[in-house]
């Protein structure tokens, strides 16, 4: 006699749970590929203006540069670090304020390409008025000493600049005398090159600080 034996039914899922479980990685799977999509719209919107950015900072160099070029060939001004040195006696006379015709023509047609230069730029234009060791002479005696004299020359460019269209409230002035000379002070030559006034672009942070670091001997006279 052969004894009957039940086996018992083999446990499945349910078809539903199958069901369920599909939806929930197909929905996973859905909401990772929209957060992939829009990271990568993100780096490509952020990619975008940065290169535009890139392309404007390009053609504001770019202008400056050209508005310097003739200049620069003829050794009227020097560009080192984005500094742009000027020669004191292109500017003025000797132990003069007075701008001359050369000097602010050239000043002038400086401060368009400058003023494009700043735009969306949180920076400023510091004008620095240099002068030679020698004690201030003449006949006025207008000009106290050094400091007074090359304190009044970069108010003078700096006010020529604003004339000319570069904004007020992106340019200022500033004196360092006798100090910071870029040679030495023992013969003309040396003089003459250390006699110069200087535009330099500064971040706005650093406005009330700033100072110019050491020169190269080869900057303008």
């Amino acid at each position: 006699m052969t004894d009957d034996v039940e086996l018992e039914p083999e446990s499945t899922a349910p078809i539903w749970a199958f069901g369920d479980l599909m939806s929930v990685l197909l929905g996973a799977f859905v909401l990772i590929l929209v957060g992939v999509i829009g990271v990568q719209l993100q780096l490509s919107h952020k990619l975008e203006l940065a290169e535009k950015q890139r392309q404007a900072e390009l053609q504001r160099r770019t202008t400056l540069e050209k508005a310097l070029a003739t200049p620069l060939a003829q050794g009227r001004v020097t560009l080192v670090n984005g500094r742009i040195g000027i020669r004191g006696n292109l500017l003025f006379a000797l132990n003069s304020d007075q701008l001359q015709p050369d000097g602010r023509q050239l000043i002038q047609s400086l401060a368009a390409p400058l003023a494009q230069y700043l735009a969306s730029r949180d920076e400023l234009l510091m004008v620095s008025g240099f002068t030679d060791d020698q004690p201030v002479h003449g006949d006025n005696r207008r000009f106290a000493d050094n400091w007074e004299l090359s304190a009044q020359r970069a108010l003078t460019v700096t006010r020529a600049l604003i004339a000319a269209g570069v904004p007020a409230n992106a340019v200022f002035a500033a004196a360092f005398g006798a100090q910071q000379p870029v040679s030495a002070n023992t013969d003309e030559a040396g003089r003459a090159k250390n006699r110069r006034v200087e535009i330099a672009p500064i971040p706005r942070s650093s406005a009330g600080t700033s100072a110019p670091k050491a020169h190269d001997p080869g900057h303008a006279p």
